[in-house]
């Protein structure tokens, strides 16, 4: 029971450590699918994660702090969009511009606003969305293995983790079953017979890079007032990245992304649990090495486990309208 316990417990914190990697993994699902390419996941999240904390404590309302977050993702978004859609520029340099200006920015205003380093205050229970439980999760987990598995496994999770996995089977359904989801997978292929159509190639992508800011709005939201109880400097650490590279691992598909998300969540989990553990014939590694093997493993998962790995042909291309 010791080691089922063990187990349930590593594979809940899994579920919470993956829901931001799924946000941001999704995000930049949406975005490629339409030809742009973003590696400024990181630098959204961070963003929405300081908005999130400051709307709270502002306003003592999760949800309107979670709104917050979703906008100023979404504005950030707009910016990329506008830089690689509308000016045509270089869609690598715009997502490195737009992390480095989450990062500064959020440390700067947060010393400014609060003269905590760069933090914000603790945020309240109230102001953050906390665990709901399941009917009948304390008399169902009497059960062996079963009832386990429903407390600890299924219930005691918040809001966010159940929009951020519903937002798996959704952009799939999207994608794959509805016009709008052809029309937008036919943009990152061939945008030239999307405009031949008679459709917006641009307002198409532009629609991609706000989902990608209402998702990684998500995620962030759920860094600052869901799993933690406010804002730290570069909070995120490497989330965008790792959410990146399982977008590629994934394939640019919905399922197997979560499968690659919830890999890296595991990792993630298992680093923090060996924390302080003698390894056997090892001892007790360092707490560096510990916390960098979800950052190694997930080099190594790159180099040698995907295979090829062909992105939208149309991705990171920008499109001019032919005359």
């Amino acid at each position: 029971m010791e080691f089922l316990d063990a187990t349930l417990q590593i594979l809940a914190s899994t579920v919470r450590l993956a829901v931001p990697l799924i946000c941001a993994c999704l995000a930049g699902l949406w975005s490629e699918r339409a030809g742009i390419v973003d590696i400024g996941l990181e630098g959204k999240m961070l963003g929405a994660a300081f908005a999130a904390a400051v709307a709270a404590i502002s306003t003592g309302s999760a949800m309107l702090g979670l709104l917050a977050g979703i906008g100023v993702s979404i504005l950030l978004s707009l910016v990329h969009g506008y830089a690689a859609i509308a000016q045509r520029g270089n869609q690598i340099v715009s997502g490195v511009a737009i992390n480095m200006l989450a990062v500064g920015l959020t440390a700067v205003l947060g010393h400014a606003w609060y003269r905590e380093g760069g933090r914000t205050p603790p945020v309240a229970q109230s102001q953050r969305f906390l665990p709901i439980d399941l009917p009948f999760a304390d008399q169902v987990g009497a059960i062996p293995v079963l009832g386990g598995i429903y407390k600890q496994l299924l219930s005691g999770h918040n809001l966010l983790v159940w929009l951020a996995f519903l937002a798996v089977p959704l952009t799939w359904w999207v994608l794959q079953k509805t016009r709008f989801g052809l029309r937008l997978r036919a943009v990152g292929e061939n945008p030239a017979a999307v405009d031949t159509a008679g459709i917006s190639v641009a307002r198409l992508r532009y629609e991609a890079v706000i989902i990608c800011g209402v998702l990684c709005g998500l995620g962030g939201a759920y860094l600052s007032i869901a799993q933690g109880a406010g804002f730290l400097n570069n909070m995120t650490a490497g989330k965008g990245f790792i959410a990146l590279a399982a977008l590629i691992f994934a394939k640019w598909r919905p399922g197997p992304a979560l499968a690659a998300c919830l890999l890296f969540g595991f990792l993630d989990a298992m680093a923090i649990r060996l924390q302080g553990v003698a390894l056997p014939g090892i001892g007790q590694a360092p707490v560096q090495f510990i916390q960098a093997l979800p950052y190694v493993l997930t080099v190594v998962l790159l180099a040698g486990f995907i295979g090829r790995a062909v992105p939208p042909k149309a991705s990171g291309v920008p499109y001019v309208k032919e005359r």
